[in-house]
């Protein structure tokens, strides 16, 4: 005796159909709201080009960037640092702001990054800068608002944006900034042992 689901298909080929399209939908939503293939996948396309941190010199990271499976999925497509309110927000890298504003009540400063298809996001900041400023690295574009948001203190939420697609910012930051490790002291050559 065979099973079968409706009038048509026996159970075993029900469930291989099942089963087909359950694997092409998996595979095909993420394609479907991502940014068209350029030939490397999205973490590789980040230059670690940023010269400075946007806030403090080396600030607790809170939370990290948790890349959601799908485009309206949770997740956390950024980074926050703990900075006090008023401190000031620097550009990690050259370019141009592309946005400077209020966004659902909070300051937001974007910089498209010189030379590369990279937008970087700075919330919630009192901008400094005007849309269509050139900044250098460095550069002050804002201040940290005061404004809480999802942080348990006040913090900058710092994300990246390749078109549509959410990457980690912390990847635009290179070894000797991101993690520069204990001092070690050299031997001095050449230089006589002082009396004593």
């Amino acid at each position: 005796m065979t099973w079968t689901i409706g009038p048509i298909l026996p159970l075993p080929l029900a469930f291989a159909v099942a089963l087909a399209l359950a694997l092409a939908l998996a595979v095909l939503t993420p394609l479907a709201w991502a940014d068209p293939p350029s030939g490397e996948p999205p973490g590789e396309r980040v230059p670690a080009l940023a010269r400075v941190w946007p806030v403090g010199t080396r600030p607790a990271v809170l939370r990290g960037w948790e890349p959601p499976a799908t485009v309206y999925a949770a997740g956390h497509r950024g980074v926050d640092l703990a900075a006090p309110p008023g401190a000031p927000v620097r550009a990690v890298a050259a370019g141009r702001v592309s946005f400077a504003g209020r966004v659902a009540g909070r300051g937001v400063v974007a910089v498209r990054l010189a030379g590369t298809s990279l937008r970087t996001t700075y919330e919630p900041v009192r901008a400094g800068v005007a849309e269509g400023a050139e900044v250098r690295a460095g550069e002050v574009v804002g201040t940290v608002e005061g404004t809480r948001s999802h942080c348990p203190d006040t913090c900058v939420h710092w994300g990246l944006l390749d078109g549509g697609t959410y990457l980690n910012p912390l990847a635009l930051l290179p070894p000797w900034l991101l993690d520069r490790g204990p001092s070690r002291l050299l031997p001095v050559l050449g230089v006589p042992v002082p009396p004593g």
